[in-house]
């Protein structure tokens, strides 16, 4: 994966609600005001994932707010928008998203070191309840672990 610069928005509740099993970066193809919204980090990708159509990966439900100064030439801000991947990446991802459970979910829209907008793009699957659950009771549980070897 390329080296990250800024980050335009992160999707935090996604490592919540679904078990990552690999990453990959991705390109997004931009309206000249909607890469003026991510610089100014004006979006949200909370309930955003991502779709294999006819060989194109599409990015849904992604709202980039419009931009204050763009005027006519302002976008739609809930546009499906293509991700810009390599066709044997498209032809892996198609079939992982063919598997029962598994689902393409965004997890954070950054600039990358020559000023490209780039998101990060994951194979998830859904996590039950109980799983939420469990995660959260040892994560309590490891942190009650610190404090108590920190008072000694």
């Amino acid at each position: 994966m390329g080296r990250v610069g800024k980050v335009a928005v992160e999707n935090r509740k996604a490592r919540h609600d679904y078990f990552i099993e690999e990453t990959l970066e991705a390109g997004i193809e931009l309206r000249g005001t909607e890469v003026k919204s991510l610089r100014a980090g004006r979006c949200n990708l909370r309930d955003s994932y991502a779709t294999v159509e006819g060989g194109e990966v599409i990015l849904r439900g992604c709202h980039i707010s419009p931009y204050p100064q763009g005027g006519a030439w302002n976008h739609d801000p809930m546009r499906p928008r293509r991700l810009l991947l390599h066709k044997h990446e498209i032809r892996r991802l198609l079939g992982k998203t063919r598997e029962r459970g598994y689902t393409l979910v965004p997890l954070r829209i950054y600039f990358n070191q020559r000023g490209y907008a780039k998101v990060e793009l994951a194979v998830a699957k859904g996590k039950k309840v109980y799983d939420k659950r469990r995660e959260l009771a040892e994560r309590q549980a490891r942190r009650e672990m610190q404090r108590a070897l920190k008072r000694g």
